[in-house]
């Protein structure tokens, strides 16, 4: 099977295009659950990123061994979530109840410049791959809960576990700007601020990446419309994208009566709607993207 790699450099011959439709938070709780099979079973979503200490994480893992198409990567959790290892080994890291801080910019800052939070980070993270690796399902790619991966110490400790844990994938966010502002303008003093952080976080990651052979798509799409990854906003933004591999990430969910939300009331629904929409499948077809994961990509 051709490598992503190769897929990168197929539209210099005869211009193949690739997109992988990931969601985000698998395990997080059963509707989530059940958003992101539905859209893998009868919607155009072929990729999914497990919380291995999430609520309905145990029912993730059966519906992933169910569904053996769906390729399943790590959804790294350090932060608005649960350890994996008991608040005594990390407690730099979490509370006394084995929870990370909901203030991701305070958190990844404290996890770059404290000593001890910097020790303790790399046991958690493998904790994590290794929770993930009991599942017995094939690693596809790492990611992160709010991105909380793109801090550097996060990303080096990654690197570093790399070939012990086989991966291949690491998602590095970056998409342009004026994109999403054309389609949706709301916003645009916080995206700018975020596009550039981004940018500067992808030129980074790149760097620590290319060397070890781990890849990343030309383009990810989702961290500045997050929660707002609508049928509307890809059918804006499909026809825009020049890019030949590429990553749409959304978080498809199923509203369950007293479960946690994942994100603003409704969005989960919204963008579910929008990965079932024949519409938007239609487009991605009109404009050559052939669907894959990066299980299929990524492999020999």
């Amino acid at each position: 099977m051709p490598t992503l790699a190769s897929k990168r450099e197929a539209k210099s011959d005869s211009r193949r295009r690739f997109v992988i439709i990931n969601g985000d938070d698998f395990g997080f709780s059963s509707g989530v659950n059940q958003g992101i099979i539905t859209a893998h079973q009868q919607g155009v979503l072929t990729s999914t990123s497990l919380m291995v200490t999430g609520q309905a994480f145990d029912e993730a893992v059966n519906l992933a061994h169910a569904h053996p198409k769906l390729a399943v990567g790590l959804h790294l959790v350090l932060g608005s979530g649960k350890a994996v290892l008991p608040p005594r080994d990390i407690p730099h890291l979490v509370d006394t109840e084995g929870n990370f801080s909901d203030k991701h910019n305070q958190a990844g800052i404290h996890y770059h410049l404290n000593q001890d939070a910097r020790r303790e980070l790399p046991l958690e993270i493998r904790a994590q791959l290794e929770k993930f690796r009991s599942t017995g399902l094939q690693l596809s790619h790492v990611d992160g809960h709010n991105h909380m991966h793109f801090n550097p110490i996060v990303l080096h400790t990654l690197v570093n576990l790399s070939h012990e844990f086989n991966i291949k994938v690491i998602r590095l966010p970056y998409e342009e700007l004026g994109m999403t502002l054309k389609i949706d303008s709301s916003d645009r003093l916080i995206k700018t601020i975020w596009y550039l952080v981004m940018s500067g976080l992808r030129w980074y990651g790149e760097r620590l990446l290319k060397p070890k052979g781990i890849i990343s798509p030309e383009r990810v799409y989702g961290w500045l419309q997050s929660g707002r990854m609508t049928e509307a906003y890809l059918l804006g933004l499909i026809p825009q994208i020049q890019a030949d591999l590429i990553e749409i990430y959304a978080h498809p969910a199923i509203a369950i009566a007293g479960e946690p939300r994942n994100g603003p009331q409704g969005a989960g629904q919204l963008e579910l709607d929008a990965l079932l929409s024949h519409q938007v499948r239609e487009m991605l077809v009109s404009h050559g993207f052939e669907l894959i994961n990066y299980i299929e990509g990524a492999g020999e």
